[in-house]
C-alpha cells in the first residue's frame, strides 16, 4: 500500500481492490472472451457422450395362484429393507453379470470399450517414461470390464426402492441399449435364482417325503398295537371302551333309581285309597288295567238295573236283591283287582332297587377298569403326540413340495423386481454442454483475471492502509469510498491539454499574484531537480501519509501545490488537499462550487466532516475547502486538527495542507509528529527567504524539508482554473 510504513498495522483497502480491477476493465474482458472463445473451441472439439437411463423397482412379486397368506408373507420379508435394495445395487455391477451383458452385446469388438488398444502418442510416451502403466499388459476382457464400468452408474434413488442404471456411450443406440439389457439380465438371474432354490427345494423334499412317511406308518402301528394291547379301543374315535361304557351305565343306573321312585310313588297313591276308602278308580295304574275297566262296567249295569226295578217292586224282592249280591260281588272283584294292581306296583319297585343295586357294583367294577385304562392312556397319547407330528410334519412338506413343483416352469417365479422405466435412445448429448461450459469458463476466467489483479494489488502494497480506529478514520474512509472517481487515466489526459488562457477566471485584485505565478512558471522551465514534478516522484518514492505546504510568497507558491497534488493524483496515489491559506486560492483552483463547506466550517462545528471533502473539478484528487466561516473562530479550535489529519492519513495515500505563508509555529499546532514532509513552495528561489525557512524548520526537529520551485505544472494549473 502506498503510503504505509513497515512497522504500522495496514488493512486491506478494499476500494483500491475494486478501482484496480475496473481500471482494467478492458484486459478483464478480453481476457474473459478469449477463455469463453478457448471453452467454446474446446467443446466443439469433444466428442458428444450420450446418457441414457434404466429403472428399476424392487417389490415382491408371486405368481397368480399363489395364495393371499403367501404373497402377504412375501411383502413382510426383508425386500422392504434398505440394505437389501443396496445388495441389488452391488448385484446389478457384480462382474458376472456384466460379462454377460458385453457378451451378449459383443462389446469387446467395439473400439469405444478398448482405447488401449488403438493407444495415443502422450499414452505412449508417458508409458515409455514409466509414469503410466501400460494399458495393454491388462487382459482385453479387464480393459473391457473397466472401460464398461467407467461408463456405468448404477444408484439407489433417495427414499425408494427404485435403482437407476445410467450408462455413457457415444452412441446413442448402445446408450440406451446397455441400461435395457442389463435390466434383463438382472430380472432373468433373479428370475433363475428362484427357479434353482424351487429345484433346490424339490430335491431335498423328495427324500425327506418319504422317510417321514415311514415314520408316520411306524407311529400309526405304535398307537394301534398299544391300545389292542391295553383294552383301549375306541368307540366313536374319541372315546375308549371303559369310558363309554361307565358312561352308559351312569345313564341307566340314573334310570332306574327314577324308575323306582316312580313305583313308589304310585303304589303309595293306591295304598292312601284303598286305606281311606275314597275312590280310586281315578288312579291312572287302575284305571288303565282293563280287568278293573270290565269290572267297572258289569257295576254301572247292574246298578243300572236296580235302579229300574226299585221303581216297580219292592226291596225284598227276590229280583232285587240278586242283583245286589252280584253288585257287592263285583265290587269285592273290584279291590281284589286294585290289591293286585298294587303288588304289580310294589313288585317293580322292588325290581328296580335290585336293578339299581346291580348298576352300582357294575358301575364300580367299571371304574375302577376305567382308571386303569387313564394310567394306560398316558403312553397312549405320547404315542399319538408323536404320530401325530410326523404326520403334520409330512403333510407341510407335501405342501411345499407341491408348491415347489408347480413352479418349476420359468414363468411361474417372476423377479422380485420390475421396471418401471427403460432407456430411451437419447436426442441431445449428455455431454459436453456448450453453453453452460463457455458460460462457466468465461466466468471462472473473470473471477480469475480479478482475483489476479487484486492480488497484484495487494503485493505492490497499493491496495493497502494503516489502520486508524477512530471515527473520523471511518467517516474519511467512507466519504474516500464514496467520492472517488475511477477515471484516473481520462484525467491525466485532460491535464495535459494545451493552456487556453481564455478560459482563465482569476479575481481582479490578484493579477499580481497570476503575474508572479507566471513568473514562477518561467523560472521553473528549467526542469531543475525542484521541479513540481521532482517533488511529485519524491513524495510518491518516500510513502510519506502528511505534506505540509508553505508558501512565504502566497498564492503563486498555492498554485504550485494544487500542481503537485493534481500530478500526484494523476500518477495513481489517493490526495486530498487541505485550503489552509488566508486567500483561499487553492479552493478558487479546484473547488466547483467557490462557497462550499470546508474546514473553517468543520473547526466550528458548523458541518459534518463528511459535507468538507469535494472533488476536484479537473483531477482525481479531493479537496478541504477554506470554507465560509470565520477564521479567527475557527482558528481556536486548531488543536482539532491534528485528529482530522491522523483521520485522512488513514483513508488516503497522501494529505497535503496547503498553509500559505505560515511559520514553524503554526505548523507545530497542525502536528504531533515532526515525521512528516515540509514542502517550501517558492516559485522563484529566494536564497535568502529559502535559508532562513529552512533553519527553522530543522531547529524546531522538522528534518524532511524540501524545496519546490514551480514549473509545467503551475503552467497546467493556471491554464485550467477557468
Amino acid at each position: 500500500m502506498s503510503g504505509v510504513a513497515r512497522d504500522q498495522d495496514v488493512d486491506i483497502d478494499l476500494g483500491q481492490l475494486v478501482r484496480a480491477v475496473w481500471a482494467r476493465r478492458l484486459r478483464i474482458l478480453t481476457i474473459t472472451l478469449v477463455g469463453a472463445g478457448v471453452a467454446f473451441a474446446g467443446a466443439k472439439i469433444m466428442s458428444p457422450q450420450y446418457r441414457s437411463e434404466t429403472r428399476i423397482l424392487i417389490e415382491p412379486r408371486a405368481p397368480a395362484f399363489a395364495s393371499t397368506q403367501q404373497v402377504n408373507d412375501a411383502s413382510a420379508g426383508p425386500l422392504m429393507d434398505e440394505l437389501n435394495i443396496a445388495s441389488q445395487v452391488q448385484l446389478l455391477q457384480s462382474a458376472d453379470l456384466l460379462k454377460k451383458v458385453i457378451n451378449d452385446l459383443k462389446l469387446y469388438n467395439l473400439p469405444e470399450f478398448d482405447d488401449a488398444a488403438s493407444g495415443s502418442a502422450m499414452s505412449s510416451i508417458l508409458v515409455k517414461l514409466h509414469l503410466k502403466k501400460n494399458p495393454l499388459e491388462n487382459p482385453p476382457e479387464e480393459r473391457v470390464i473397466d472401460a464398461f464400468v467407467e461408463r456405468l452408474q448404477v444408484y439407489q434413488v433417495p427414499g425408494s426402492r427404485v435403482i437407476g442404471i445410467s450408462f455413457t456411450s457415444k452412441d446413442p443406440k448402445l446408450a440406451a441399449a446397455i441400461p435395457n439389457a442389463m435390466a434383463n439380465v438382472y430380472l432373468s438371474t433373479q428370475s433363475g435364482a428362484k427357479l434353482d432354490s424351487n429345484s433346490e427345494a424339490t430335491r431335498w423334499l423328495e427324500p425327506e417325503i418319504e422317510g417321514l412317511r415311514r415314520k408316520v406308518s411306524e407311529a400309526e402301528k405304535k398307537v394301534a398295537e398299544y391300545r389292542t394291547s391295553h383294552g383301549l379301543l375306541q368307540t366313536n374315535g374319541t372315546t375308549t371302551f371303559p369310558a363309554q361304557q361307565l358312561n352308559d351305565i351312569s345313564a341307566e343306573l340314573t334310570r332306574v333309581r327314577g324308575d323306582k321312585a316312580n313305583a313308589e310313588a304310585r303304589a303309595q297313591a293306591v295304598r292312601n285309597a284303598l286305606s281311606s276308602g275314597e275312590a280310586f278308580d281315578t288312579l291312572p295304574d287302575i284305571m288303565s288295567s282293563q280287568a278293573i275297566q270290565r269290572l267297572k262296567g258289569t257295576e254301572s249295569g247292574l246298578q243300572s238295573q236296580i235302579s229300574d226295578l226299585q221303581t216297580s217292586l219292592l226291596n225284598n224282592h227276590p229280583r232285587l236283591k240278586s242283583l245286589r249280591a252280584q253288585l257287592s260281588d263285583i265290587r269285592t272283584q273290584i279291590r281284589q283287582e286294585t290289591q293286585k294292581i298294587l303288588a304289580s306296583i310294589e313288585n317293580e319297585s322292588k325290581v328296580a332297587d335290585l336293578r339299581a343295586s346291580e348298576l352300582e357294583r357294575q358301575s364300580q367294577t367299571v371304574q375302577a377298569t376305567s382308571a386303569r385304562a387313564g394310567e394306560d392312556e398316558v403312553g397312549l397319547n405320547a404315542l399319538e403326540r408323536e404320530a401325530n407330528a410326523q404326520r403334520q410334519l409330512l403333510e407341510t412338506y407335501l405342501v411345499r413340495y407341491r408348491e415347489a413343483a408347480s413352479r418349476a416352469d420359468s414363468n411361474s417365479s417372476p423377479a422380485d423386481a420390475r421396471v418401471v422405466s427403460r432407456a430411451v435412445e437419447p436426442v441431445d448429448p449428455y455431454f459436453p454442454k456448450v453453453v453452460p461450459i463457455v458460460v462457466v469458463a468465461a466466468v471462472a476466467t473473470l473471477i480469475m483475471s480479478a482475483i489476479i489483479i487484486m492480488l497484484t494489488e495487494l503485493f505492490s502494497g497499493r491496495a493497502l492502509r494503516p489502520t486508524d480506529a477512530t471515527p473520523e478514520a471511518i467517516e474519511a474512509e467512507a466519504v474516500v469510498e464514496e467520492k472517488h472517481v475511477p477515471q484516473a487515466a481520462p484525467i491525466v489526459a485532460a491535464a495535459r491539454k494545451p493552456v487556453q488562457p481564455s478560459m482563465l477566471t482569476v479575481v481582479a485584485d490578484e493579477e499580481d499574484m497570476i503575474e508572479d505565478a507566471e513568473a514562477a512558471e518561467e523560472a521553473l522551465e528549467d526542469e531543475n531537480e525542484f521541479s513540481v514534478a521532482s517533488v511529485a516522484d519524491y513524495l510518491t518514492g518516500s510513502r510519506a501519509p502528511l505534506a505540509i505546504a508553505i508558501s512565504p510568497t502566497g498564492d503563486n507558491g498555492s498554485a504550485a501545490t494544487v500542481s503537485l497534488t493534481r500530478m500526484l493524483a494523476a500518477a495513481g496515489r489517493r490526495v486530498i488537499l487541505i485550503d489552509m491559506t488566508g486567500s483561499g486560492y487553492p479552493t478558487e483552483l479546484m473547488a466547483e462550487d467557490q462557497a462550499a463547506l470546508g474546514v473553517t466550517d468543520l473547526l466550528c462545528g458548523e458541518a459534518a466532516f463528511g459535507d468538507t471533502i469535494h472533488g476536484d473539478r479537473l483531477s482525481d484528487a479531493h479537496l478541504i475547502p477554506q470554507g465560509q466561516s470565520d477564521v479567527r473562530r475557527a482558528m481556536r479550535g486548531v488543536d482539532r486538527l491534528s485528529l482530522l489529519l491522523d483521520a485522512l492519513a488513514a483513508a488516503y495515500d497522501l494529505v497535503v495542507v496547503e498553509c500559505g505563508s505560515a511559520d514553524v509555529a503554526g505548523v507545530s499546532r497542525l502536528t504531533r509528529s515532526r515525521d512528516v514532509e515540509i514542502i517550501l513552495s517558492l516559485p522563484e528561489v529566494e536564497e535568502t527567504i529559502f535559508v532562513a525557512l529552512m533553519t527553522e524548520f530543522q531547529a524546531a526537529g522538522y528534518e524532511r524539508v524540501v524545496l519546490m520551485s514551480g514549473g509545467e505544472g503551475v503552467e497546467q494549473t493556471l491554464g485550467r482554473a477557468a
